[in-house]
């Protein structure tokens, strides 16, 4: 019996993240992949811990559900936003990171 629940509760937990969103890309900062360069994630009133890109610049984010988001991205100790749509299946996301005059900023590719 005590099976039957644990795995009653795994099955029941799939379609919860079957839902979820996933955001994945690869970050360039003046041509060059973003080594070290981290991205967080609010949508809506919900907010998702940074996440760090490796020595290729790629970075891979799950977000609970589909909508609007605004993705903070930091390198060397300057941020810059970016406007994200999160969806149910996965979506691809490169983002161009730019240091002009001593300001960041992030766009998408």
């Amino acid at each position: 019996m005590k099976r039957l629940l644990t795995v009653s509760l795994v099955l029941a937990a799939v379609p919860t993240l079957a839902a979820a969103g996933e955001v994945f890309g690869k970050i360039t900062l003046n041509g060059a992949a973003a080594e070290g360069t981290t991205v967080a994630a609010k949508c809506g009133d919900k907010s998702y811990p940074a996440v760090t890109a490796d020595k290729t610049g790629t970075y891979h984010i799950v977000i609970a559900g589909a909508g609007k988001c605004t993705f903070t991205v930091t390198s060397k100790g300057q941020s810059a936003d970016v406007a994200i749509v999160s969806f149910d299946d996965a979506a691809q996301a490169d983002l161009v990171l730019e240091s002009k005059d001593g300001k960041l900023t992030a766009r998408r590719k």
